[in-house]
């Protein structure tokens, strides 16, 4: 339903993702957003720290949904440029945690780029079994999804997600 796309906002060229440790949230959001615009924009995350693999609990949720989150490699702020990435090349960074959102705005002080912060549920160490667990990270994948559609609308597979 293309017609529709006047209603919200259009894409950006790159957007980059980030919160504390690119293990949850932010591969999270990479890989939905993928899954719903494909090729139509240049997507990545990083994390403020590198000291954590993708977390198995943010993989199964995605992987529900079709969103294959299983080979993503953990990045921070500081490798991003060891991996071909400039910070000044992106035209958005939404941050998913109040600490990626303080960096990222230390870091863009001196670029013209837009720093925004959604305030994704952090699911990490919450819940006392595996069920609930996987509740609260499906709680979390689905915040992320709803702030997508509601800013650029439901994508080029309506039903990819």
């Amino acid at each position: 339903m293309m017609a529709e796309r006047g209603t919200y906002e259009p894409l950006p060229q790159s957007v980059l993702f980030c919160c504390d440790h690119n293990s949850v949230r932010s591969p999270m959001a990479e890989g939905i957003m993928k899954k719903l615009y494909g090729t139509q924009c240049y997507i990545q995350s990083v994390g403020v720290k590198n000291d954590m693999e993708i977390d198995g609990f943010s993989v199964a949720v995605c992987a529900e949904i079709g969103v294959e989150l299983a080979r993503h490699r953990s990045r921070s702020f500081d490798e991003m440029e060891d991996w071909g990435d400039d910070l000044s090349s992106f035209d958005l960074v939404l941050a998913l945690s109040p600490a990626s959102q303080r960096r990222a705005l230390d870091l863009t002080q001196f670029y013209h780029l837009d720093v925004e912060y959604w305030p994704i549920l952090d699911p990490t160490g919450l819940g006392d079994h595996r069920e609930a667990r996987l509740a609260l990270y499906r709680q979390a994948r689905d915040q992320i999804k709803d702030h997508l559609i509601a800013r650029w609308g439901p994508g080029i597979d309506q039903d990819a997600v």
